[in-house]
C-alpha cells in the first residue's frame, strides 16, 4: 500500500452532498478509505449513497449522516455517530459551505451590494463558513488527542475572492476560516493534528457557480481536482504537512508529489503581514 494513498483511513466530509464533497467522497471511497459523508439534506445524501453503491469497493466504507454544522450538538452527534460506526477517525474536511448564489443567482454578471446582505445572510455565512468548521473542529478535537494525531483540511477560497468587490458576505466569511486554519496550525504544531488548506484556485464545475452565469463549464475546474491534494494529506505521507495551502488547479498528480506540492503549495492565510505588527518590547517569542 502507498504511504501516499488514503487507503485504510477513516474520513468526515462537511458538505458531502455538494460538487466538491461528492467528489470528494467518491475519490476517498475509491482509494479504499472508510467515508462518513455529512450534509444537512437527506435528499441529497441519498443521491450521494447512490452513487456510492455503483463503485466496486463501497460496501460497508460510506455512512451518510444528516448533519447541521452551525448547531455543536449536531457535530458532537454526527462525530459519535461516526467514531461508534467506523471505531475511530483520522481526518476532517470541513468543505461545507454557502456560496453568492445563496445571495443573488446572477451575482457573477451583477455584483452583489453591501446593501443587499442583510444581517440574518451576514450571519447564515458567517455561520456556516466559518462557524461550522469551528463547531466540527471543537467536536472531534478531543478524539483526535487522545489518538496523538489528525488531520483537519479545511476549504476556503481564491485571495482573489476574499478581496475582491461584490462577494460580501461569501469572501469576508473564507477569510475569516482561513485565519482560523493558521491560528489552529499553529496551535496544534508538534501534537500529531495537522491543519491545512486546500482551495480550487478559481470558479469551479459545482453548484457555486450558477449555470446562468457566463462561463463555458468546460473551461472551470473539475471537483476531482480537489481530491489529489486532500488524498496526499489525509495519507501517512502527509503527516508532517501542516500550516500549508494548496492551489488544486495548480496540484498534477502526474508530476510526483514534491512536483505538485512546489507548484501548488504555499503558507496558510498572509504570514508576510506578521512583521509588520508593533509590539511592546519587541515580537514574542513562539512557546513550545
Amino acid at each position: 500500500m502507498s504511504k501516499e494513498s488514503a487507503a485504510g483511513k477513516v474520513v468526515v466530509v462537511t458538505g458531502g452532498a455538494g460538487g466538491f464533497g461528492r467528489a470528494l467522497s467518491r475519490g476517498f471511497v475509491q482509494d479504499g478509505a472508510r467515508v462518513a459523508c455529512l450534509d444537512q439534506t437527506a435528499e441529497g445524501l441519498a443521491e450521494v449513497e447512490g452513487e456510492m453503491a455503483r463503485l466496486d469497493n463501497a460496501a460497508g466504507a460510506f455512512l451518510p449522516l444528516v448533519a447541521d454544522v452551525t448547531d455543536p450538538a449536531s457535530c458532537e452527534a454526527a462525530i459519535a455517530r461516526v467514531i461508534d460506526h467506523f471505531g475511530h477517525i483520522d481526518a476532517l474536511i470541513n468543505n461545507a459551505g454557502l456560496g453568492m448564489s445563496r445571495v443573488r443567482i446572477d451575482h457573477m454578471d451583477n455584483p452583489v451590494t453591501t446593501a443587499e446582505v442583510d444581517h440574518d445572510m451576514w450571519r447564515d455565512f458567517l455561520g456556516v463558513n466559518a462557524g461550522g468548521a469551528f463547531n466540527m473542529v471543537k467536536a472531534v478535537l478531543s478524539h483526535f488527542e487522545a489518538r496523538g494525531s489528525g488531520r483537519v483540511v479545511n476549504v476556503t477560497t481564491s485571495f482573489f475572492t476574499m478581496q475582491r468587490g461584490g462577494f460580501l458576505p461569501y469572501a469576508a466569511s473564507k477569510a475569516a476560516l482561513e485565519a482560523a486554519s493558521a491560528s489552529w496550525a499553529e496551535e496544534f504544531e508538534g501534537s500529531g493534528i495537522t491543519v491545512n488548506v486546500v482551495v480550487p484556485g478559481g470558479p469551479s464545475d459545482t453548484p457555486m457557480v450558477p449555470t446562468e452565469s457566463d462561463f463555458d463549464r468546460s473551461l472551470l475546474i473539475q471537483p476531482d481536482a480537489m481530491f489529489h491534494p486532500m488524498r496526499f494529506l489525509v495519507s501517512d505521507a502527509g503527516g508532517t504537512t501542516n500550516g500549508r495551502r494548496f492551489i488544486a488547479a495548480n496540484w498534477n498528480p502526474d508530476h510526483g508529489t514534491a512536483a505538485a506540492m512546489a507548484a501548488s503549495g504555499s503558507p496558510i492565510a498572509w504570514p508576510d503581514l506578521k512583521g509588520t505588527v508593533v509590539w511592546p518590547g519587541g515580537m514574542p517569542e513562539k512557546k513550545d
